[in-house]
């Protein structure tokens, strides 16, 4: 996003603030189906950030749905049922018959466990339907079956009228960027998918897997991606299954969509620490691998002159064309959010020239998690608007900052569903 694009956003609103851009998600989704094999569909984790679902959704084949909220989200929205994929370590009957009973039902439903599964399959049988589900094959934690539970579900139910076991689900983790662990991984779910034909007769038709492909989120992080995913795809490839492949991918797709900005409201220096207090915090910008905050995003200042006009100032201290008024050699700066715990540090020692009240920090890659996964209510601040720019790069207001407090006190919440 350019700096005169953030300058006009900062005119028209308050910080701190999260931008989605839409173009770029659309760019980014482009660039990944183009290196990847043409019959491989994606979905999108909603879970990563549900206010780009609705874009998504317009390029890629499904959308991955763990929670009931997320669930209602994208009804609201208008997305069809036939791209969800209803997941989730925790399907209470009562979503599950609505779900169910939808018409269409989701395109499928995943079983984490024996438990869901019968869930899923009376649910059916009660409402006389026919679901799709993917059975999630456990990577050896809390998610997913054991193999010999998914097998004696195949072995009993493959022909179940009321279910159709379509194939496997698998996901292990995020920010995978090991090939030789990808392909250990698909190594074994190809194994087990030809098990499952060789012990039961059982051929699967759909195998979804969770990539968790890898964003480079600090300075001085260098990845090939491009030969990444051309050696993924020599992967894909070169399985023994024949079935419908869809990769489930979250982070990858959404981070480069997303600013952050937050301003500084305090400097000080404290025992020959600098440091500037920002209106927002940990709990609104969250990069996976951060190491409470030693290592350093990618960011971009806006010093605000005395006109009240903001210049661009890099982490090394190059001004853009605008002026700024009297820019020092860069020094260091701890970067540090409204929240009272000594864990909220954004950054530490971030070298740029001295800070100011009024200044405005920029961070890129926030487009995954970081709206969705902070601790929001902690300290009942303000959760930050949220802003779209279209394809055209026109701006909309897509939620407005929201007061917490009602949240966490008693009575709270009614008064806040009478109010809306």
């Amino acid at each position: 996003m350019t700096n005169e694009k953030i300058r006009e956003l900062l005119n028209t609103g308050k910080t701190p603030a999260y931008v989605f851009d839409l173009n770029v998600l659309r760019e980014r989704i482009t660039f990944i189906r183009r290196h990847l094999p043409e019959e491989v569909k994606l979905a999108f984790a909603v879970k990563a950030n549900t206010f780009i679902a609705n874009e998504a959704a317009k390029c890629l084949a499904f959308l991955e749905i763990c929670s009931p909220g997320e669930y209602e989200i994208c009804e609201k929205e208008g997305i069809p049922h036939i791209q969800y994929v209803v997941s989730g370590v925790n399907k209470d009957p009562e979503f599950i018959e609505k779900s169910i009973a939808s018409d269409p039902p989701a395109a499928y439903y995943t079983a984490e466990s024996r438990s869901q599964f019968f869930l899923l399959r009376d649910t059916a049988e009660k409402l006389g339907k026919k679901i799709s589900v993917l059975l999630r094959l456990t990577s050896g934690n809390q998610f997913g079956l054991d193999e010999k539970d998914l097998k004696e579900i195949v072995s009993g139910y493959q022909n179940d009228p009321n279910v159709d076991i379509c194939g496997i689900q698998f996901f292990s983790g995020t920010q995978k960027n090991s090939l030789k662990k990808l392909k250990r991984e698909l190594d074994y779910c190809d194994d087990f998918m030809t098990a499952l034909s060789e012990e039961f007769g059982f051929t699967c038709r759909t195998f979804e897997y969770g990539t968790g492909f890898p964003v480079a989120y600090f300075e001085g992080e260098t990845f090939e991606e491009e030969a990444f995913f051309a050696s993924f795809s020599e992967l894909l490839t070169g399985m023994r299954f024949s079935g419908n492949i869809t990769l489930e991918i979250g982070r990858s797709i959404a981070a480069s969509c997303g600013t952050y900005l937050t301003k500084v409201v305090d400097t000080k220096t404290n025992k020959g620490e600098n440091y500037a207090i920002v209106d927002g915090g940990m709990h609104q910008i969250v990069y996976y691998g951060q190491f409470m905050a030693m290592k350093h995003p990618k960011i971009r200042v806006l010093k605000k002159g005395a006109d009240g006009s903001y210049a661009s100032v890099s982490s090394t201290g190059a001004a853009d064309s605008a002026a700024t008024d009297g820019a020092s050699e860069p020094e260091d700066w701890n970067i540090c959010g409204s929240l009272c715990t000594i864990n909220d540090f954004l950054v530490k020692k971030l070298p740029v020239p001295g800070l100011s009240e009024g200044d405005v920090l920029v961070f890129e890659n926030a487009g995954a998690y970081c709206p969705t996964e902070g601790i929001a209510l902690f300290l009942s601040r303000e959760l930050p608007r949220v802003i779209l720019l279209d394809c055209d790069g026109n701006a909309s207001v897509a939620r407005e900052h929201i007061e917490t407090a009602q949240f966490n006190m008693p009575g709270g919440i009614e008064k806040f569903r009478r109010e809306t």
